[in-house]
């Protein structure tokens, strides 16, 4: 069986340094709030090419912790609108509404799975107050248009780079494009913890700040509370691990391309819808791969076959947000082109860890599909 994911090997090309880690954080005795969670902050807001790093417990908290944020510092209240991607994680949506904001769904452009920046002005309101960037599948999805928009209606725009760790626009790096950007590094992303792990990366001073007391139950100075805050915390464990692989996350990005290259190039089956990139996907540095997305009218038939014949797939995601249960209050909105993208995606197998042989097999199958 060819795994969808196999976290295992890829974490073993970092051994023996990933074990060291792990030993270091339990020999320093200190868990939380250490060198390891400081030194990672140092690094990856140097990656990203933002001035601030705050490590957070989850890529849901990064995201809910900068809106929450921008409420305390009175950019934003309650009832106040974001626009977001119809077509996204639900993450995206929850740390919206989680804080009494309403958000503003948009239909993708159906070849790039992003936010169509062509919707977006339609739908701006004197409640409007920033619009939530997802860079879907590993995807950019910031464009010339987006950012007009955001200058015109003086608008915050906030990055949730979950899937797009080292993807680049115009020379920088998603994550450091908008006014604050959540990120998460949950074992399946491009850079992956072995638990939960998120973090946000700003240049706003202030904002950085308030954040990081709020992560810290609403404290800056142990025991005086500003905020009604939370605990949501980059653990030094985490940390270290991530410290150990960053260096490496664009040599495995690159590795992520070659095989997206190689499945556009060599997938043949008419029927199947791959994915669009303006440049060849091998020398493109604006996707990341975090997803390798096809489309197909009999999806399920197809994801069936592929697991008869040994390569597990996934379905990213089976039902829209506004599909949910959880948001009933969003059923009867009209988004035909988000719907026809739940109702026919599947995920292939991507990752910096595939064999060659694997990638071939995956082929040979999907083209002998019928």
């Amino acid at each position: 069986m060819i795994n969808f994911l196999d976290l295992k090997k890829i974490n073993d090309r970092f051994e023996p340094e990933l074990s060291l880690s792990l030993k270091r954080v339990l020999e320093s005795g200190r868990y939380l709030m250490g060198k390891e969670v400081t030194e990672f902050e140092k690094e990856f807001a140097g990656y990203i090419g933002s001035k601030y790093c705050v490590g957070v417990a989850n890529g849901l908290d990064a995201l809910r912790l900068i809106l929450r944020s921008y409420m305390e510092l009175g950019v934003m209240k309650e009832n106040d609108e974001i626009i977001v991607p119809a077509n996204t994680y639900i993450a995206s949506i929850l740390s919206i509404t989680e804080n009494r904001l309403t958000p503003i769904l948009i239909e993708p452009d159906i070849l790039t799975y992003n936010i169509d920046p062509a919707k977006i002005e339609e739908k701006i309101t004197s409640k409007t107050k920033g619009i939530m960037l997802v860079h879907l599948y590993g995807l950019n999805a910031m464009t010339p248009e987006i950012r007009r928009l955001v200058n015109k209606y003086n608008l915050k725009l906030i990055e949730d780079n979950a899937q797009a760790h080292g993807c680049i626009y115009r020379n920088k790096r998603t994550g450091s494009i908008g006014h604050a950007s959540g990120h998460s590094f949950y074992p399946g992303k491009n850079l992956g913890a072995i638990g939960d792990g998120g973090a946000v990366t700003t240049n706003d001073d202030k904002l950085a700040e308030v954040i990081r007391s709020i992560s810290n139950y609403g404290s800056k100075i142990k025991y005086q509370n500003l905020f009604k805050g939370l605990n949501s915390r980059l653990d030094e464990i985490q940390a270290a691990i991530l410290r150990i692989k960053l260096p490496r996350l664009d040599a495995d990005n690159q590795r992520r391309r070659e095989i997206a290259q190689y499945y556009i190039e060599n997938i043949k089956l008419t029927e199947i819808i791959l994915p669009f990139s303006l440049q060849p996907a091998a020398y493109s540095l604006d996707h990341v791969w975090h997803l390798f997305i096809i489309r197909h009218r009999e999806r399920d038939r197809l994801q069936k076959y592929l697991s008869d014949n040994g390569i597990q797939t996934l379905i990213h995601y089976p039902i829209p947000p506004h599909k949910q249960k959880a948001y009933r209050e969003f059923d009867n909105l009209f988004l035909p082109l988000t719907e026809e993208i739940h109702q026919t995606v599947l995920s292939l197998p991507i990752n910096q860890a595939m064999e060659n042989s694997e990638v071939e097999q995956i082929i040979n199958t999907i083209n002998s599909f019928e």
